[in-house]
């Protein structure tokens, strides 16, 4: 008997290890796998079991979690929607997270590590911590201007802060509610699929996604690279420019779209935005120096992130010299983001440095314990003070007596330059109006706030400069929001 009893002990035994052989196969050597399978509902569940958490704009939650009461329990709300859809992104249970969704999702649902009170503490309870908070550099008032100027037209504004890089506002118009996409249901799917057949493309974040030629805009960089370089000394001295400029090695004639450009100095020539002029000196600047000061104001940097990540703004190093004549004046293969082109004024208004944008100020726990802070952003130069201090110059001139006046602002010192931007087969395109500007207070030092505008469907006479009647209004509602004005 008691043979037998030993021997059932034995035989419990073995199916004791073997039953803990298999879980710790499941458990351990199975469970990428299992984690992965589809029919694994268990993560996606615990995912929408609490409330998500909220980001920030001024103080203020800009979305919020709404208790459906089913499977998957929580949803995500927004508060102004289309306003800050540029900002968000969405989170959908459906097609998952963009924007500041996605790369704060882990800090969002509560699944990053750094909240856990303890390392390792969730691992072991399968519990999971209070979604976290994200606090942006958005100013809800330059925010809203931004939108409101833009809302009849299609196009992007960005705004940054010269002295920090802090985002001000990121606007793309036309906009979409990300709570349309939040559930699982029919209504998300066909909100996805209508969004994605509108030819206007709400779901595109122009402001940092797509690249537009800068026209007339670049010619900052141009000077930029001209004045450092020596070919300009004296911005009042007349250039050898003539009316029309043959491009190097070609029969083609680049023309102007105002007068007064043939031989006009450097000043004249940015005011009245002569192309001819700015060809010329891009060409004399050359290639190799054209390249090193688009590359110093963060051209051809793949890398760039706000934290999510921002379109490559190009320019051509392979150019011939008539090709180069036109990429000196936006054109060509030159293609810039508008938050590339904000960067580029901010560049000028803080005397020759570049600071990398960012959008997230700090994140912080459920209950207000700060997890990560901006932190100080690395910092370029893009050209010499002097140089920087000389383009404020020609660009309050723009403002006070050019092409740029719609963007004046009483109270305010204000630099600006205008683009007319030709695209199309054959320029057909209608031109897209750009405006770059920087602004601060007549009582203080330094600028607070540098923007960028692109109308991409601007009303305008395409032999007239476009920029200043469409884009610079909106452009100056938004520094007037910064300056209190």
């Amino acid at each position: 008997m008691t043979r037998h009893i030993r021997h059932a002990a034995l035989f419990c035994a073995l199916l004791l290890v073997a039953l803990l052989v298999n879980a710790a196969r499941v458990q351990v050597l199975r469970a990428d796998a299992y984690d992965a399978n589809p029919a694994n509902r268990r993560e996606v569940i615990a995912r929408y079991q609490q409330p998500r958490g909220d980001i920030l704009v001024g103080g203020r939650p800009v979305t919020g979690s709404r208790d459906t009461g089913e499977h998957l329990r929580y949803e995500r709300t927004y508060r102004d929607g289309p306003l800050y859809a540029p900002v968000t992104g969405f989170s959908s249970q459906e097609y998952g997270t963009s924007l500041l969704e996605d790369t704060e999702d882990g800090l969002l649902s509560g699944t990053a590590p750094v909240l856990a009170p303890l390392p390792l503490w969730n691992e072991f309870t399968r519990s999971r911590s209070a979604g976290g908070k994200v606090v942006t550099t958005i100013d809800p008032a330059a925010q809203r201007a931004a939108y409101e100027g833009l809302r009849s037209h299609k196009g992007a504004v960005a705004a940054v802060e010269p002295s920090t890089g802090r985002i001000l506002a990121l606007v793309s118009v036309p906009s979409y509610d990300p709570e349309l996409l939040s559930g699982n249901g029919t209504t998300a799917r066909r909100a996805w699929a209508r969004l994605n057949a509108d030819p206007g493309r709400p779901m595109l974040n122009r402001a940092v996604r797509r690249t537009y030629p800068p026209g007339s805009t670049f010619k900052v960089v141009t000077a930029a690279a001209a004045l450092d370089a020596g070919v300009v000394t004296d911005l009042d001295e007349p250039t050898d420019s003539p009316d029309p400029y043959t491009l190097p090695g070609t029969t083609t004639r680049l023309t102007n779209g105002s007068r007064g450009c043939a031989d006009a100095s450097v000043r004249e020539a940015f005011v009245r935005s002569c192309n001819t002029v700015f060809a010329g000196l891009g060409v004399a600047t050359g290639v190799a120096g054209m390249r090193a000061a688009a590359e110093d104001f963060g051209f051809n940097d793949a890398d760039l992130r706000v934290p999510f990540r921002v379109a490559r703004s190009t320019f051509d190093p392979t150019v011939d010299r008539a090709q180069l004549a036109l990429s000196s004046i936006g054109q060509y293969n030159t293609r810039a983001t508008p938050l590339q082109m904000a960067m580029v004024a901010a560049a000028v208004a803080s005397g020759g440095q570049v600071r990398e944008p960012y959008l997230v100020e700090r994140t912080t726990r459920a209950g207000g314990g700060t997890v990560s802070t901006a932190g100080a952003r690395p910092v370029r130069r893009a050209m010499h003070p002097a140089t920087a201090m000389r383009l404020r110059e020609l660009m309050r001139g723009v403002v006070e007596e050019g092409t740029g006046t719609g963007a004046a602002i009483p109270g305010a010192v204000v630099g600006g330059k205008t683009g007319t931007a030709q695209h199309g087969l054959g320029n057909s395109g209608t031109p897209y109006a750009w405006f770059v500007s920087w602004a601060q207070r007549e009582e203080e030092m330094e600028p607070r706030v540098a923007v960028a505008v692109v109308v991409e469907d601007a009303a305008a006479n395409r032999r007239e400069i476009s920029g200043g009647g469409t884009a610079a209004p909106i452009a100056r509602a938004v520094m007037e929001a910064v300056l209190g004005r």
